[in-house]
């Protein structure tokens, strides 16, 4: 089934909305301005009227197992990768599914699953792409954008057909391996903080179910779901 694309000029999120106006089928939502965008928590995502992409994809994956719900989370980090590819490198995926660019974050997602016993009923998967924005005012502390990067204006229609054609290759492929070899700080220790407070270690892994395993630098093994420990950087 194609992709239904629908265009509207506001709205407070597009994942709202396409809980709102949701159908069963493959439909995407785009934005050209969201006055309540927002992440993970209470995270907020700034993004100028007209400059970025902001989408949502509502799916059905009712083959997918519950239990490796994850596997979306990993899919479309990837085809976002794949995509901004085609104009940048140096990207990656900071866990779970923040896209980064050197040490700034342009891209962020938020999914949100609706479970029907051991499978997924339905998936709504927000996007915010920083494009062609030239300048962040928010306190957000590391935005960057491709206009930034790239020094012209690229073309956000052209962008979500590349983003939908590498999704659609991700969800129907074995992707575990090539999501842990673009993850942001892959190699070597780094600085995290957790609720007990900072320190130093190396990514082990990322469970099918998207926890992450890190080793500190005394050798102890600890594990995360989302949000309970955050990068320095």
């Amino acid at each position: 089934m194609e992709w239904k694309i629908i265009h509207i000029d506001e709205t407070d999120s597009t994942n709202r909305w396409l809980k709102d106006h949701g159908e069963e089928q493959k439909v995407a939502v785009v934005a050209e301005y969201q006055t309540a965008g927002r992440g993970c928590g209470t995270n907020k995502w700034e993004s100028e009227r007209g400059k970025n992409l902001l989408f949502s994809l509502l799916i059905h994956p009712t083959e997918l197992p519950a239990a490796k719900q994850f596997h979306i989370s990993m899919a479309i980090s990837l085809a976002i990768c794949e995509a901004l590819g085609q104009h940048i490198g140096d990207l990656s995926i900071k866990w779970p599914n923040d896209i980064y660019w050197r040490n700034g974050k342009i891209g962020g997602i938020l999914i949100e699953n609706r479970i029907q016993g051991s499978t997924i009923k339905d998936c709504i998967i927000g996007v915010g792409l920083n494009v062609n924005q030239r300048e962040f005012h928010s306190d957000a502390p590391n935005p960057v954008s491709l206009w930034q990067i790239c020094e012209h204006e690229s073309d956000c229609n052209q962008l979500l057909q590349d983003i939908l054609e590498a999704f659609e290759k991700m969800m129907g492929s074995v992707i575990k391996d090539r999501y842990m070899q673009m993850l942001y700080r892959r190699k070597g220790f780094h600085p995290y903080v957790d609720k007990d407070g900072a320190f130093m270690a190396q990514l082990v892994d990322v469970e099918d179910d998207g926890h992450l395993q890190l080793c500190d630098d005394n050798g102890q093994q600890r594990r995360y779901a989302f949000k309970e420990v955050q990068y320095v950087i």
